[in-house]
């Protein structure tokens, strides 16, 4: 992030551990007045914006930054017998380990990282692990020609290309970049793939073909939707969806509200650590148009 880089050879893999002890000391390094633990319920506009959070503080603020990201509100597909399954359903934001699946049928949905990663991990314990998905899985190489698939989009201008001038969004790859193991599972048949199901019943689900199969948990690695529901009551700013209105990370419709971290939100970065620096300037320099001063929700109460 600006300011500090990750204390890491260009060439190696931060853990997780690692990335989160490197975003505690940034924020210390930087003396960031951040609360935690604090939930923003809602926020109302007028003369200016009102923050009410879960602690019972209302701050106001001229600006205000939605820096949440993309990653809100796990999404499941509505998809019928959902409710009368005897089984188990999660998002792959609930998974942690592989320890619950021992010997069970599982059914992972989706084809991105998240699937395979996760996939993979619990067909070593599972009875047998099946990948749902709508299109065939693709195997994108973590590496290519010695060097990390990043660093050849950083290279092209891919990584920065401005495509939200052109009106366009561009979010992640369609496929699943390869930790080393994706398609050695895939080709082995340790992890299977099948056209996704088109219903599930008290057992287990019917797959595209008609076959019913018996299944004791299902994981879906849908994704997440941008929703804002702290912003419902802020008038214009969020379409029928609950999806921001903005353009470049600033709202189209609200004076002063600001956005950081959506998927193609300027570029194709904008929604990693690595992308969220530049479009962070970006905002900062229309604050600084902005005729009324900046004052961050930490620094006023009412």
């Amino acid at each position: 992030m600006p300011g500090m880089p990750l204390p890491l050879n260009s060439d190696e893999y931060p853990t997780r551990d690692e990335v989160i002890s490197y975003l505690k000391r940034y924020a210390s390094s930087n003396n960031f007045p951040i609360h935690v633990n604090v939930r923003v319920d809602s926020v109302e506009k007028s003369d200016c914006f009102y923050v009410h959070t879960s602690d019972g503080e209302v701050y106001r603020s001229h600006n205000i930054i939605c820096a949440t990201g993309s990653f809100n509100k796990p999404f499941i597909p509505k998809i019928d017998g959902n409710s009368n399954f005897n089984g188990t359903i999660i998002h792959s934001s609930h998974y942690r380990n592989s320890a619950s699946f021992h010997n069970q049928r599982v059914i992972v949905v989706g084809r991105g990282n998240s699937a395979m990663q996760i996939g993979v991990e619990i067909s070593e314990v599972a009875s047998s692990t099946t990948l749902a998905t709508l299109q065939p899985v693709q195997i994108i190489p973590q590496r290519f020609l010695g060097r990390d698939i990043h660093f050849w989009l950083t290279i092209i201008g891919y990584d920065s290309f401005p495509f939200w001038r052109l009106g366009l969004t561009v979010g992640s790859p369609r496929g699943a970049i390869d930790m080393g193991s994706f398609k050695n599972k895939l080709m082995s048949g340790q992890l299977k793939q099948k056209r996704m199901f088109t219903k599930i019943y008290d057992d287990g689900v019917i797959w595209s073909d008609g076959m019913k199969e018996k299944i004791d948990s299902i994981i879906f690695a849908t994704g997440f939707q941008p929703i804002f529901p702290f912003l419902f009551k802020v008038e214009g700013a969020l379409d029928d969806r609950g999806y921001a209105i903005q353009r470049g990370g600033a709202s189209n419709t609200v004076s002063g509200l600001f956005y950081l971290g959506l998927s193609g939100q300027r570029t194709f970065s904008s929604a990693t650590i690595r992308g969220v620096g530049s479009d962070a300037k970006y905002i900062v320099k229309q604050l600084k148009q902005n005729k009324k001063s900046f004052i961050t929700l930490a620094e006023k109460r009412i």
